[in-house]
C-alpha cells in the first residue's frame, strides 16, 4: 500500500521519481523500487513522507489514496479533488475537476470557511443574490 501511496502522491504532485527522490534526499532507485513494492521506506524517510504531506503514518502506510481519489462520480455527491500548494499570498488553484463540477468560472466569488475542531476549512460558491432571497 506504501509503494501505491507514494507512486499517486508523487504524481498528483507531476514529479518524476528524481524529483520525487531530490526532495527526501534518497536516490531514484530508491524510490522506484517502493513504488514496486520491492522494499520500503524505513521508518523515519515514511515519517518524513507522512509528514511532508500533512498526514498520519498510518495514512501513508493502510489507506488507498487513490482508490479515495478516484471516486470522482460519487453517488452522494462527496468528491476528493486531490492535493493543491498554497502558494504566495495563500494563492491556491482547485483543480480543473472541481471546478467544473461545482460551475466555478474566473471572476466567481467564494466564501471560506473554516472549523477549527474538525482542522477544516472548506470553499463554497455562494450568489450575493441568494444570501439576501427569503425562503
Amino acid at each position: 500500500m506504501i509503494g501505491a501511496n507514494i507512486r499517486f502522491l508523487r504524481k498528483t504532485e507531476n514529479l518524476s521519481q528524481e524529483d520525487f527522490a531530490e526532495r527526501f534526499g534518497v536516490s531514484r532507485q530508491s524510490v522506484a523500487k517502493w513504488e514496486s513494492g520491492d522494499s520500503t521506506p524505513d521508518l523515519m524517510k515514511a515519517r518524513e513522507i507522512a509528514e511532508y504531506y500533512d498526514m498520519s503514518l498510518d495514512v501513508l502506510v493502510s489507506l488507498s489514496l487513490e482508490g479515495v481519489a478516484n471516486d470522482e462520480k460519487s453517488a452522494d455527491g462527496k468528491y476528493i479533488f486531490g492535493m493543491v500548494k498554497v502558494g504566495e499570498g495563500g494563492r491556491v488553484t482547485l483543480p480543473e475537476y472541481a471546478r467544473e463540477v461545482f460551475g466555478i468560472r474566473d471572476g466567481d466569488r467564494l466564501m471560506v470557511m473554516g472549523d477549527t475542531a474538525k482542522g477544516g476549512i472548506a470553499l463554497a460558491k455562494i450568489s450575493l443574490g441568494n444570501l439576501f432571497k427569503k425562503q
